[in-house]
Parts: C-alpha cells; sequence; structure tokens
C-alpha cells in the first residue's frame, strides 16, 4: 500500500511540475498562432493524461492546481488583453479548469475498457474548458460587456457577447478538442499497462 502511495504521489508531482513549466514557460502549454486571438491551450491534453491515469477525485484537483495557476499567470503574465480581462476572474479561471480536470477520470472509469475512453475523456476535457469560459464570460459581462467586446475588435453594441466569444474561442476549442482527444489514449494506454505492470 505504502509503495502505491509513493508511486502515485510521484507520477502527480511529475505532472505538477509539467504543469508549471507550460503555465510559464512561453509556447508550451499556450501556443500563440495569430497575435491578435487567445493563444491555443495544449494544457488540456496534460490535465486529460493525468485525470484518465489517476481517476476523478484526483484529476479534480489537479484541474483545481491549473486553475490556480491560470489565475497567477494572468495577473503576472498576461497572454493578451482577452485573456487578462477574462482569466483574472477567479470563477472564469477555476470552474472550467475543476470540471476539465475532474471529467476525463469520470469518463475513463465508466465508459469500459475501450481506447474510445480516452478519446471522449480527451474531447471532453478541452470542450468542457472552452464552453465552461465562453458560458461564465457571457454570463458574468452581460451587464457590461461593451469593454470586452471591443478588445475583440467588436464595438456595435448590439453584438451578442456569446456569439462573439464563440468566434474569438471556438475555433480554438475545436483545435485543443481535436489535439487532446487524438493524443490522450496513444500516451495513456502505454502508461496504463506500465502501471498495470507496477500494480499501481
Amino acid at each position: 500500500m505504502k509503495r502505491k502511495e509513493t508511486t502515485q504521489l510521484t507520477i502527480t508531482a511529475i505532472f505538477v511540475a509539467i504543469l508549471i513549466l507550460q503555465s510559464f514557460v512561453p509556447n508550451l502549454g499556450y501556443v500563440r498562432i495569430i497575435p491578435a486571438l487567445p493563444a491555443i491551450t495544449l494544457v488540456p491534453l496534460t490535465i486529460a493524461i493525468y485525470g484518465s491515469i489517476m481517476g476523478p477525485k484526483a484529476g479534480l484537483l489537479f484541474g483545481l492546481f491549473w486553475g490556480i495557476t491560470r489565475l497567477i499567470r494572468a495577473y503576472t503574465q498576461p497572454l493578451d488583453l482577452i485573456s487578462l480581462t477574462l482569466f483574472q476572474n477567479p470563477i472564469i479561471t477555476l470552474v472550467p479548469s475543476i470540471v476539465a480536470g475532474w471529467l476525463p477520470g469520470l469518463i475513463s472509469s465508466k465508459a469500459g475498457s475501450s481506447k474510445l475512453r480516452y478519446i471522449f475523456g480527451g474531447a471532453a476535457t478541452s470542450l468542457a474548458n472552452t464552453i465552461l469560459v465562453i458560458t461564465l464570460a457571457s454570463l458574468l459581462f452581460m451587464n457590461h460587456s461593451a469593454d470586452l467586446l471591443k478588445y475583440f475588435g467588436n464595438t456595435s453594441s448590439s453584438s451578442s457577447i456569446f456569439v462573439v466569444l464563440i468566434s474569438a474561442l471556438g475555433i480554438n476549442g475545436i483545435v485543443e478538442a481535436i489535439f487532446t482527444a487524438t493524443l490522450t489514449p496513444i500516451i495513456v494506454i502505454p502508461l496504463q499497462k506500465a502501471m498495470s505492470r507496477l500494480r499501481i
């Protein structure tokens, strides 16, 4: 039992180190392709892998840690005005991160033994993050959306903030979901086999 706990703690420490590097080293976790648009987030892949191999409870805590690093980054190293505006809000930062960390563990534990569970878990991680960020931002900025819309280059007062956010963040979300869904099973399945040999 002690060996299992030690191994799990070691795995968690490795993933925490990876997440910290992705959060604060340029272009490791957040890749900017078009300067005016938000960066593509690669961190959900790390979250999906950890949640899939460690389970929903550990994944939820890891998601919380991701949210905290996002909050710190938003105040210390904001990537752009949009990220600065959105991710300095703890609700927009923490809630999507926590849910994104919890989902892959839940899906991988409930969806049988097929590798499809890792594909679905990876996709769900990215999509949950994107959809919740858009939804929460739309709700929280509903009554004072002009400043946020201005950062997106939209000066029309009749524009729906939800539609503008989907236009700006939706493409990134789709790219992130495909990327995470594709790579999660490729990485998780060998890790699971290695962990089963070690009886973790």
